[in-house]
């Protein structure tokens, strides 16, 4: 075990998170919006809408994201219309197509936190909302939100830590993210043990942090389970 060459690979490591981070966090914020937007579909009672939802779900749910980010990044050039479009000089870009690939991977898998966030909420809270006069959208801030946010933490936090170790398969589409740096380091040194056990404490690092921030936000949301003092 070379202790000194994994105590020098930190630093080229540890300027790679700020990718890896944003990689993360771009893909899940954007893919919230698609899970929002799937998840309603798939709710709405419409045919049509249902069913464009389900099958965007069970495509980006049933196949590998790393052939999911090849067919983006490779496949899309083949393409005229894709080359000749606006989308073009960002699609040509290895980022934005990991970002793009991650975003609507992560959104199917949130779309069914929602969903199934959305169906947990006590029926008999809905109907007591409804008799008191609550309107559709107040009912749906003051009532199914709240309960629905709380019951989707746990599952959205492991979507969070999926998606952190997800992140090293942008790696193969030439992005030096953690993954991709530590691969240059060890096509340099040879040295594969070391320098991936450096990069597995900093991906370990991240998403204990994510798991606590997670923990916090749920302890946060209800009061009425903490344990009494």
């Amino acid at each position: 075990m070379d202790w000194e060459l994994m105590w020098d690979s930190v630093p080229a490591l540890l300027a790679a998170v700020p990718l890896t981070l944003q990689l993360v966090a771009l893909a899940l914020l954007l893919g919230l919006g698609m899970a929002a937007l799937a998840a309603w579909a798939r709710l709405s009672g419409h045919a049509v809408a249902a069913g464009a939802a389900s099958a965007y779900v069970f495509v980006f749910r049933g196949t590998p994201l790393l052939v999911q980010i090849f067919l983006i990044y490779y496949g899309l050039s083949q393409f005229e219309a894709v080359r000749a479009s606006l989308f073009w000089p960002l699609l040509r870009e290895p980022y934005w197509c990991a970002i793009l690939a991650l975003m609507l991977n992560t959104g199917a898998y949130q779309s069914e936190i929602i969903r199934g966030a959305i169906l947990s909420v006590p029926q008999g809270q809905v109907e007591a909302a409804r008799a008191c006069g609550m309107s559709r959208l107040l009912l749906f801030r003051r009532i199914v939100l709240p309960v629905a946010v709380r019951q989707a933490l746990p599952a959205y936090g492991n979507e969070i830590i999926l998606m952190v170790k997800a992140s090293s398969l942008a790696s193969t589409i030439t992005l030096l993210e953690i993954t991709g740096v530590a691969r240059r380091i060890i096509s340099q040194t040879y040295a594969v043990f070391e320098i991936f056990i450096v990069a597995g404490i900093l991906y370990l690092l991240i998403n204990f942090a994510a798991a606590r921030l997670i923990r916090w936000a749920e302890w946060r949301m209800t009061p009425h389970l903490r344990a009494r003092v």
